[in-house]
């Protein structure tokens, strides 16, 4: 009798502490949008522990079929597997919530760094130290590092006492630098698909590690810059105002996030990471025509679209322009650029030009130094020997010298 009742309390006492136990986590994500799929799957991807608090069941999320679709988004386009169908099938797809959370589901089931907590409830949301608290319905508490707020409620934000601000995308002008600082680009507002990202779109002044989310302009391609920005701060134990924008902008195109809105160059492209770098530099600037920006990559490159740039990035550059006046840039004469501003042997770059020029550089053109150069053969090369994503700049674009 007695054996049986201290059983039963044990029992109820074990269950009390399970129901009260602490996770900590680096990374918490509320939500079941879109903009909560990209956050998710980047932050676990990105080596942060990972909790998303899921309102519902499954998740709420569709895919726009007018986005220059990259990164996550991309890849679960392709797990749709609708590639190869009519523009109606894919939208269909694209709007069907079942099979789109099928496909998320059978992503995040394999990622080790992401726990999802179902039909989850919370009672309270406060900070915690530097990081964050939340109290659930069934007496757990999750804390964590950095918060992502992708609830579309609004209850997050009345919790916090944090005002809706949803700020809008931006199309793409070379009016300013800050292109440079683009950490995702090509969501579709309103036809315009050469849009910008920028960090302090994420970011809500005097809160630290708090990333809030448009609930307006549903996204993947929004979260995953989120997703990054968050593991960021949760693997280096820091804050995400002091995470460097390389960094986030490495780890995004690492993961296949295009930076840079160029509508003709994809990301399975074998020259897109080059080309993509040199779009934030701005060696080569885009054709922007209705709203759509093109790199143009089979267009030959003259002196005087690459000469002000490359000299803002290089000092040893100005004496090379100074002294090579033609027109239009060769094979050669790029050759010559890289190996000056370089310090480069000209003789054993080239042998490697040669040796890469098709097996690794995928190039289709035979290598000869006398004819013009096109823009992806510049991109690649131009990347390759002078790393220009490599050259520091401030949070306005600005070269750091």
């Amino acid at each position: 009798m007695k054996r049986g009742f201290f059983t039963a309390l044990a029992t109820i006492l074990f269950l009390q502490l399970g129901n009260a136990q602490t996770i900590k986590t680096g990374v918490l994500i509320i939500g079941d949008g879109s903009n909560a799929v990209g956050a998710s799957i980047q932050s676990s991807v990105s080596g942060a522990k990972t909790v998303l608090l899921l309102p519902g069941q499954d998740f709420e999320a569709t895919l726009p079929s007018g986005n220059l679709s990259s990164g996550v988004e991309a890849d679960l386009i392709k797990r749709l597997k609708v590639s190869d169908q009519s523009k109606e099938v894919q939208e269909k797809a694209f709007g069907d919530k079942a099979k789109v959370s099928l496909a998320i589901k059978s992503w995040t089931d394999t990622l080790k760094n992401l726990t999802i907590i179902k039909n989850a409830s919370w009672l309270k949301l406060k900070r915690s130290g530097s990081g964050w608290s939340v109290q659930l319905s069934d007496g757990r508490t999750v804390k964590a590092t950095a918060l992502i707020n992708a609830d579309r409620s609004g209850k997050v934000n009345e919790a916090i006492m944090v005002q809706n601000v949803n700020k809008p995308w931006h199309a793409l002008t070379y009016d300013n630098n800050l292109y440079r600082t683009s950490i995702a680009a090509g969501q579709q507002v309103q036809n315009v698909s050469s849009n910008l990202l920028f960090v302090s779109d994420l970011l809500i002044p005097n809160q630290e590690n708090l990333v809030v989310l448009n609930p307006q302009t549903e996204s993947v391609i929004t979260g995953q810059a989120a997703g990054a920005l968050a593991a960021y701060a949760a693997f280096f134990k820091t804050k995400i105002s002091q995470a460097p924008l390389k960094e986030i902008q490495g780890e995004l195109i690492r993961y296949q996030l295009s930076p840079m809105p160029f509508a003709d160059i994809k990301p399975t492209d074998s020259n897109w990471k080059s080309i993509q770098f040199l779009g934030l530099s701005g060696f080569l600037k885009a054709d922007i025509v209705n709203g759509v920006a093109n790199f143009k990559p089979e267009q030959l490159v003259s002196t005087a679209e690459i000469k002000e740039p490359i000299k803002e990035y290089y000092y040893k550059a100005q004496i090379w322009f100074d002294d090579n006046k033609e027109t239009q840039m060769t094979l050669g004469s790029t050759l010559s650029l890289v190996c000056y501003v370089g310090g480069k042997s000209p003789k054993n770059t080239e042998d490697e030009i040669k040796k890469n020029w098709s097996k690794v550089y995928k190039v289709k053109t035979e290598y000869d130094p006398k004819r013009n150069i096109t823009r992806r053969e510049f991109a690649v090369l131009v990347n390759d020997y002078l790393k220009p994503f490599g050259v520091n700049i401030d949070k306005s674009g600005r070269v750091l010298r």
